[in-house]
This record gives C-alpha cells, sequence and structure tokens, in this order.
C-alpha cells in the first residue's frame, strides 16, 4: 500500500525571503531622516561659532565643547558616503570644513616676534578655593621655578601656609588679596612687585600689579578670574568680568588665571583681538584641557579656560599644564621672551 507523504517548509525558509520594497524605502528614509538632523546640528553649530552668535547663555555653556561636536561632525559624511547618500555628503563636508577652520590654527605653532629681551616664566594656578595642598603647589614652584605665579580663588589661610612652606625663599614679592567664596586673588614674584591694584567690578577677585626685571624692564601682570556662565547673576557678570580686563597696547602685559572662557567664545577672541596672543594656541597646544579635573574620570569631557594671553610683541615658547592633587583645575607653565 502507498504511502502520501507531506513535504514541509524547510525550516527558516521565511527568513530567506527578502523584505517588501517598501520596507527598506522606509528604512532608507528613517536613516535619511537621522542623517540630515546630525548634519543640520553640526553645520547650525559650526555657523554660530563661526559667526560668534550667543543666543542664550546655555550657548555659552555649550560652546566650550565644539572640540568633541568637531569629532562627531565626522561621523555624518562618513555613513553619507558610505549609503551614497551624495548630496548629504557634500552639506556633511562643509561641517566638517568650518571645524577645521576653527580648530586646526590651534594644533599649528604660530610665527613669532623676534624678541630678543629676557626670559619670563608664568605660572598660574586656581587653587579651588585653597583646597589645594600648598606642598603640592610649592614642589611646582621649586620645579619649574617661575618668575611670576598668578593665583585665584586664594582663600584666607593660603598665606601663611606658603609662607611656612618657603615661598618666599622663590618668590619673595606678592601683591595678595585672601578672600573666601573663592574671591581671592594673589601675584607673587621673583623681581620687585609695585602699583598692584583690584580691578573692579563685581564677582571674584581679579588684580594686576607691575613686575620690574632686573635689566629695568616693566611687565604689568593680571591674575585674572572671571564670572562662570552658569546661572543667575554669574551668568550677568561674566562677559562683564571678561570685557573688564584691560587690552593689549602700550606696556607690555601679560593675563594670566581663569577666564572661565574658551578660544570658542567671541568675548575671549574679542579681548585677543585687542594685540594678544594665547599661549597655548601661540604653541600649538590650542586643545590642551584645564578643567574639571578633581575626581573626574578620564572620559569625562574636559575643556579650556586657563590661559595666559602675552602681548603680541612678547615671543610664546612653551606652555604645558600640569594636574595636581584636590584641585579641578590644572596648573599651567608658560616660557616667554620679553621684547
Amino acid at each position: 500500500m502507498e504511502r502520501s507523504e507531506r513535504i514541509d517548509d524547510p525550516p527558516g525558509l521565511a527568513t530567506l525571503v527578502p523584505p517588501s520594497p517598501g520596507g527598506v524605502r522606509r528604512d532608507r528614509r528613517g536613516g535619511t531622516v537621522v542623517l540630515f538632523a546630525l548634519t543640520a546640528a553640526c553645520l547650525g553649530w559650526g555657523a554660530l561659532r563661526l559667526t560668534g552668535w550667543e543666543p542664550v547663555f546655555r550657548w555659552s555653556q555649550a560652546v566650550s565643547f565644539t572640540p568633541y561636536v568637531a569629532v562627531a561632525a565626522l561621523v555624518p559624511p562618513a555613513w553619507a558616503a558610505l549609503t551614497r547618500r551624495w548630496r548629504t555628503t557634500v552639506a556633511a563636508f562643509a561641517a566638517v570644513s568650518m571645524f577645521a577652520v576653527i580648530l586646526l590654527p590651534r594644533m599649528l605653532p604660530g610665527a613669532q616676534p623676534p624678541a630678543r629681551g629676557p626670559a619670563l616664566r608664568v605660572m598660574t594656578l586656581n587653587m579651588w578655593n585653597g583646597h589645594v595642598p600648598t606642598s603640592a603647589l610649592m614642589e611646582q614652584i621649586r620645579r619649574y621655578r617661575p618668575d611670576v605665579l598668578t593665583l585665584q580663588e586664594f582663600a584666607g589661610w593660603v598665606p601663611g601656609r606658603l609662607a611656612a612652606e618657603g615661598v618666599a625663599g622663590l618668590l619673595p614679592y606678592a601683591y595678595a588679596l585672601p578672600e573666601e567664596d573663592a574671591n581671592g586673588v594673589a601675584i607673587y614674584a621673583r623681581h620687585p612687585v609695585s602699583e598692584g591694584r583690584r580691578l573692579p567690578g563685581t564677582g571674584p577677585g581679579q588684580a594686576a600689579a607691575v613686575v620690574t626685571l632686573p635689566d629695568g624692564r616693566r611687565v604689568e601682570v593680571v591674575s585674572v578670574h572671571a564670572c562662570a556662565p552658569s546661572s543667575g547673576w554669574r551668568t550677568a557678570c561674566w562677559e562683564p568680568s571678561i570685557r573688564r580686563l584691560p587690552g593689549a597696547g602700550g606696556p607690555l602685559r601679560v593675563l594670566a588665571g581663569d577666564f572661565n572662557a574658551t578660544l570658542d567664545h567671541a568675548v575671549l577672541r574679542e579681548l585677543i583681538a585687542t594685540g594678544y596672543r594665547d599661549a597655548a594656541d601661540a604653541t600649538g597646544r590650542g586643545l590642551t584641557m584645564t578643567w574639571p579635573y578633581h575626581e573626574q574620570p578620564f572620559f569625562f569631557p574636559k575643556i579650556a579656560i586657563d590661559h595666559v594671553l602675552a602681548d603680541e610683541r612678547i615671543a610664546v615658547r612653551d606652555f604645558r599644564a600640569v594636574t595636581l592633587p584636590a584641585d579641578d583645575h590644572r596648573l599651567t607653565v608658560t616660557d616667554l621672551t620679553l621684547p
């Protein structure tokens, strides 16, 4: 007797059936929308940064992270090219070009003026309201032997502790205004300090003093601590605290400290345009990050808000940043040559 047998479909046959054309179109359309949104965001960010327009104070915070957005901007053109979306590829490469214009100069050393005068080493540090162990700071002072040290958030107990650590043996001259609540500021120097003054305005303390070198050259040094563009009164205080800083021209001047601004902030670029050069930028180290570092994982995004601005007649030889214990800012050391 013959048996009839039923042949079933092989297992997994359904998975070999190609998706319908409508599904492919929907997937591609969804990818196009996401890609367009990413490209538009990068173009918009680059355009805002290049124009210098800062529409609201939150942008003043966000624009600090432009270097990280520049890295993310590499994704859309690669995605668009791989999926053969050629018009989007062109737009995405336009965004990358914007960020290249913004960031590449910071990575390339600039030409130096023909300065042949004495060397001046400038060290600066925000002490996080005095939390930095003075022993750690003195270790760096002994290591780098600065001619000038500017300090911010110079708390009331810091002068005594520095004196006990022997700061007078290395930096015997000072103009210091110790205060609480992160308002204190100081300028220490190896050479005589005179004409000290507090800069006007509300917010953290900022001070200036004249340092006279052995050959008689005089350099005005400003210990900078601008307000933070965070919230409330500090937002209103932030831009004016930078605009109150003295512009370049006339006597030689060096501004050093916590500007609470990066090179992506228009207000800082406008100050530099008066005749200064940013030391990190001038040495091709403009992407050296300085904040925040205390108890932050390595992958947490950092930004560059601590600067040394030198009169454009001064040659910038070197710039470096050093991480200290119990501080959210990094110490910076800058080597200058006076004209």
